[in-house]
């Protein structure tokens, strides 16, 4: 059973959950819940070839060559050459039209086309497996970076939010401050007291004299 960490990986980076998943996709989820490096696939390391493989390699090697082609073409220049100048003498071995060399050719071409089929197929076979490993490798970078970027849109959520209230509380204390500073103070009193004293002075003298 997956854990629950591989579970969220597959929803959040592959939209479905981790029994859904391919063998590949799998692989690849395993390695980012892990932070397992990728390495190379085994069985590129592996030579499990057989002999008759390894000679069909060699042959397909060998037989698709600019030095095959010019030493064969060497070699039908000679073989033609000799029938054709010895002739008279007696000496052609395959006189023309050198029915002799087109039946090698024949069974050349018949015996060799088989031997590189083969080889072309096994290397085809090689190139799905590398193919299939550097797909795992693409989407495991693929993921990763998808991985990388919910991260630091994630980082920049909550930076946001701590900035947002970080100005609010500064914003709350400059509220304060100002509506402290600018706080309406006690009716004058005293001021209007003291002139109706400086009133009453000058009647009471009137009086008196």
């Amino acid at each position: 059973m997956p854990n629950q960490h591989r579970q969220q990986l597959a929803q959040e980076l592959l939209g479905c959950s981790y029994e859904q998943l391919t063998d590949v996709q799998r692989s690849v989820i395993d390695l980012i819940a892990t932070e397992a490096p990728s390495g190379v696939d085994p069985r590129l390391l592996i030579d499990d070839r057989t002999p008759g493989q390894r000679l069909a390699d060699r042959v397909a090697a060998v037989g698709g060559s600019w030095a095959f082609i010019a030493g064969f073409g060497i070699a039908l220049a000679l073989w033609m050459g000799w029938n054709l100048l010895t002739a008279q003498e007696g000496m052609a071995f395959d006189p023309y039209p050198f029915i002799f060399l087109n039946l090698m050719l024949s069974t050349l071409a018949a015996v060799q086309a088989p031997i590189i089929m083969m080889s072309q197929n096994r290397a085809a076979a090689r190139d799905r497996e590398a193919a299939e490993h550097d797909y795992l490798v693409n989407l495991r970078a693929e993921l990763e970076i998808m991985h990388l970027h919910d991260k630091v849109d994630s980082m920049r959520h909550r930076e946001m939010l701590q900035m947002i209230k970080r100005q609010n509380e500064a914003l709350r204390i400059l509220r304060a401050e100002l509506s402290e500073r600018f706080k309406p103070g006690p009716p004058a009193a005293e001021p209007a007291a003291a002139g109706r004293k400086r009133a009453g002075k000058p009647a009471a003298s009137a009086r008196d004299r």
